[in-house]
């Protein structure tokens, strides 16, 4: 088992002194540490836990006639869809004598393998081994490796542990409420862990500076319009951080006021292990009330490569004046800022970076021992902390999962959202920060109040408190 490597410690004569660069030279050089939550491959603490959940693997739309090798969670698989609709996910090797099976021949039912012929259904249990003897017990004796996987709106997910562990599907309300929504598949590649990618998520501080306050030397039009969030996403928010459904996420609160009279509380959610739903990502809170934007899980490739797969929503209510662009989402692409992928030059990178270049530029994988965190990297740590109660099993069983489970809701509640609300500013801005962060808590215990209302009282329920909270302000 990986374990926590012993702390880097600057020599004293570095500390708080300029020109410090040979003091320091050594520690460039520094191993990762934290490998327990980093490293995801089979075996290890965090790859483990992690194959617990079901995964995304790949999108629909890349499942065509042939199969598609895939690389995730440190195996190497194949995906294919058969010609009865039924999705495969195996380990890409035939058992039988080692030849890949992303050169297969998809079937009726399940796989070929083009090397002799060895049929496979979608669970791996061999249908035919045509050079063999009618009455061989190959059939009774072999099994190609494969996981249970499903397509849901476009995304192919896989289910990579114990099999007797299988859980069900959890399928939170902002999925198909309010009607009309449509969820929109996309991937993003980085060349990275996957971990130091979800953080950047936790971290909501970064909108107001990377993407609203940094200089776009050379860069002008609608280049540098695509570069910078709009709306309230350039004031600097007030955040807290909220550990919840016992440990296994954190929900933050970021409010902002957008004008003397308006404030705006957007809330994010993260559940473990590595699934995570925004709330607006085009401009602030377009409505009263609003629901999430995109969910997404970072889903690790190996210990330095990961992806990104999720669904961006589309309805009146998160996008009412439809800046958002279906068309512009897909494999290794999405259609807000510039910046979210690899896709551009070094030169574009330097003078607009965004999301990817920070986040990449960080190293292969991040050295957690090297940071100097301040009070705006609460929720980054909390998240770390989480993380390692987890795959310790200190945490108590998740509740989302069990909610699934006991199919307590068709929807579970969720509490992203977006919320603008009529608050005076005072005059004193202290105090109004403080008002903000107040409202912002209020706000989150009315979400929190929808978590025993059947999906179709929710946001009646949500309105009317709202009204009650301004009323107090």
């Amino acid at each position: 088992m990986a374990t926590k490597s012993t702390p880097i410690v600057m020599t004293p004569a570095a500390k708080g002194k300029g020109y410090s660069g040979y003091l320091q030279r050594d520690l460039q050089n520094a191993a990762p540490s934290d490998l327990e939550i980093l490293q995801a491959g089979p075996g290890t603490p965090m790859g483990e836990y992690m194959r617990r959940y079901w995964l995304p693997v790949c999108l629909s739309q890349e499942l065509t006639d042939v199969p598609k090798a895939i690389r995730i969670m440190n195996e190497d698989l194949v995906a294919f869809r058969d010609r009865s609709g039924h999705v495969g996910v195996m380990h890409r090797k035939c058992a039988h004598r080692g030849a890949s099976l992303e050169f297969g021949i998809v079937q009726q039912t399940g796989i070929r393998c083009c090397y002799h012929g060895w049929h496979f259904g979608v669970d791996g249990k061999l249908l035919e081994a045509p050079a063999e003897p009618s009455d061989t017990r190959l059939k009774d004796t072999v099994c190609q490796g494969a996981y249970p996987a499903f397509e849901r709106d476009g995304l192919v997910f896989a289910y990579m542990g114990p099999p007797d562990e299988k859980p069900k599907f959890p399928v939170f309300d902002g999925y198909v409420f309010p009607a009309g929504t449509r969820l929109v598949p996309f991937s993003n590649v980085f060349d990275c862990n996957w971990l130091q990618v979800h953080e950047n998520q936790i971290d909501h501080y970064h909108t107001a500076l990377l993407h609203n306050n940094m200089t776009v030397a050379g860069v002008s039009g609608s280049v540098a319009d695509g570069v910078t969030l709009q709306g309230g996403f350039g004031e600097m928010p007030v955040i807290d951080w909220h550990s919840t459904h016992s440990n296994h996420g954190i929900i933050f609160t970021a409010g902002r006021r957008l004008s003397d009279d308006t404030v705006w509380i957007r809330i994010s959610e993260l559940g473990l292990p590595n699934f995570m739903q925004n709330a607006a990502v085009m401009a602030a809170a377009p409505q009263r009330h609003s629901g999430p934007a995109m969910s997404r899980w970072q889903v690790p490739v190996d210990d330095t490569h990961s992806i990104a797969f999720g669904w961006r929503h589309f309805n009146d209510e998160v996008d009412p004046e439809h800046r958002g662009k279906e068309e512009e989402c897909g494999v290794d692409k999405i259609d807000f800022l510039i910046g979210q992928t690899r896709h551009r030059s070094y030169d574009e990178m330097q003078r607009a970076p965004g999301d990817y270049e920070v986040i990449v530029s960080q190293g292969l994988m991040a050295i957690h021992d090297l940071e100097h965190p301040g009070r705006s990297d609460v929720g980054v740590y909390m998240y770390r902390s989480q993380l390692r109660d987890a795959i310790a099993g200190k945490l108590p069983p998740d509740p989302v999962r069990a909610r699934a489970e006991a199919g307590h809701e068709e929807t579970l509640p969720r509490y992203t959202s977006d919320t603008r609300l009529k608050i005076l500013r005072d005059a004193n801005n202290e105090k109004d920060r403080e008002n903000i962060r107040k409202a912002a808590h209020e706000v989150f215990a009315v979400m929190k109040e929808c978590d025993e209302l059947p999906h179709e009282q929710r946001r009646t329920h949500v309105l009317q408190r709202l009204n009650e909270i301004e009323s107090r302000f």
